[in-house]
């Protein structure tokens, strides 16, 4: 468990700060970061209207940028999907 969060951390901030803060992922980052990293997740990454709609069920606080807690929120969507447990 402890190689996998370090492989999110590491993703996260390997994507952010390309378009601004390195601490939060833009509309864009976010969606380079699905589609390289999530493709089998997220099916419909390369669509703009859906990253638009998934960015904007994840960030709380509608700055239009993600921050770690924000995508966390995502990662513990698709682990909860992935094994079946109920949300």
């Amino acid at each position: 468990m402890e190689a996998a969060i370090c492989t999110i951390v590491t993703q996260f901030k390997t994507h952010a700060g390309k378009d601004g803060s390195s601490s939060t992922l833009s509309k864009d980052e976010f969606q380079n970061l699905v589609t390289s990293q999530l493709p089998n997740y997220v099916k419909n990454a390369s669509d703009p209207g859906a990253i638009e709609q998934l960015m904007g069920s994840l960030d709380e606080n509608n700055d239009g940028e993600l921050n770690f807690s924000e995508f966390w929120q995502l990662i513990g969507k698709l682990a909860s999907k992935q094994g079946g447990f109920g949300q």
